[in-house]
């Protein structure tokens, strides 16, 4: 039986590392080991970014709902509480849009949270 070496299947793994390593400047992009450890860590960097943009966009939501809570005269943490004692179920995304895009009807929802909380 024939003797199969393994330049085929090596070139294949160089090739798609270095797809990946495409738009990367000078040996990050051209040679197969630096071009590796760059793609190895851009691929982490990402999976990191992935689970902080949804802090983040958290952080943003609660931001918005507090400056505006805050405008009707209510702290964000008494706005909640008032909320969760009305029983009105909203997320803080929802919360965030009407804030900046329905103020009419988010001063109601403080209102309602004051009559709550007081």
């Amino acid at each position: 039986m024939a003797r199969i070496k393994g330049g085929l299947n090596a070139k294949k793994k160089h090739n798609k590392v270095l797809k990946l390593a495409k738009g990367y400047r000078g040996a990050r992009s051209k040679q197969y080991r630096v071009a590796k450890q760059s793609v190895m860590r851009a691929l982490t960097e990402s999976y990191k970014g992935r689970k902080q943009k949804k802090r983040q966009f958290r952080q943003l939501w609660i931001a918005r709902i507090n400056a505006a809570a805050r405008i009707n005269g209510l702290s964000y943490s008494k706005f909640m509480y008032g909320l969760k004692l009305a029983n009105i179920d909203l997320n803080r995304k929802v919360l965030a849009e009407m804030a900046v895009n329905d103020a009419e009807g988010f001063a109601k929802l403080v209102e309602v949270a004051k009559s709550k909380v007081a």
